[in-house]
C-alpha cells in the first residue's frame, strides 16, 4: 500500500532528483514521480513530519488543504506548458487535470493567489522570455513565436509592461533578474 505526497514548488527536473534523493534516504521506494506529485511504495505516517520539515529546508512544501492541491496543480501544469512552449494548451490540459470548468478553475485560483491565472501565465511567460535573451539563441521574433504571442510587437509591449523595460534595455544588462518559477507568486 504506497501514498501519494502533492508536493509545492517541484518545478524541475533538479526539484524531482532532490526529493527522490531525500526520500531514498529515509528508506523509502520510489514508485512513480512527476511535477509536484510523488507516489512512494510504503505509508510515511512515522516519518511524516521529519519529511514535511525536511522538504521545507529544501524550499519544498508538503500539501495538506484540498484546495491548495488544486492551485499547486494549476501551477505544475501551466509551468510545464510554458516549459514546453505549449501555452496555448494551457487551459485544455488544466481541465483535463481538474475537473472543473475555465471559470471555476480562474476563480479559485485568484482568490487562493492575489493573482489571476491569466496574468499569472504571463509572468511566467515573461520569465521565460528573460531565459530566452539571456541564452542569446533565438531573435525576438522567434521568441514570439515559440511562446505563442501574435507577433513580437505584442511581446514587446506585455514584456515592457511587466518588467518597466524593453526586451533591448534587458538583454544589455549585466545583472538579468529572473525569477525562479516557484516564486512568481
Amino acid at each position: 500500500m504506497g501514498q501519494t505526497l502533492l508536493i509545492k514548488n517541484m518545478v524541475c527536473a533538479r526539484c524531482k532528483s532532490t526529493i527522490i534523493d531525500l526520500l531514498e534516504s529515509k528508506g523509502l521506494d520510489i514508485d512513480a514521480i512527476e511535477l509536484g506529485k510523488i507516489i512512494v511504495k510504503q505509508e510515511v505516517i512515522e516519518q511524516y513530519t521529519a519529511i514535511k520539515n525536511e522538504l521545507k529546508d529544501l524550499g519544498f512544501e508538503l500539501i495538506e488543504d484540498e484546495s491548495k492541491m488544486l492551485i499547486e496543480k494549476i501551477k505544475v501544469v501551466v509551468i510545464q506548458c510554458v516549459s514546453e512552449n505549449n501555452v496555448n494548451a494551457v487551459f485544455s490540459k488544466i481541465s483535463k487535470e481538474i475537473d472543473k470548468n475555465d471559470s471555476a478553475i480562474s476563480k479559485l485560483f485568484s482568490k487562493s493567489e492575489g493573482i489571476t491565472l491569466e496574468k499569472y501565465i504571463i509572468n511566467l511567460k515573461i520569465e521565460k522570455v528573460k531565459e530566452y535573451i539571456q541564452l542569446n539563441q533565438l531573435n525576438f521574433s522567434e521568441i514570439a513565436h515559440n511562446l505563442n504571442y501574435n507577433n513580437s510587437s505584442h511581446l514587446a509591449k506585455q514584456f515592457k509592461t511587466v518588467t518597466g523595460m524593453s526586451m533591448s534595455e534587458y538583454r544589455k544588462l549585466q545583472d538579468w533578474d529572473r525569477k525562479e518559477l516557484d516564486q512568481i507568486v
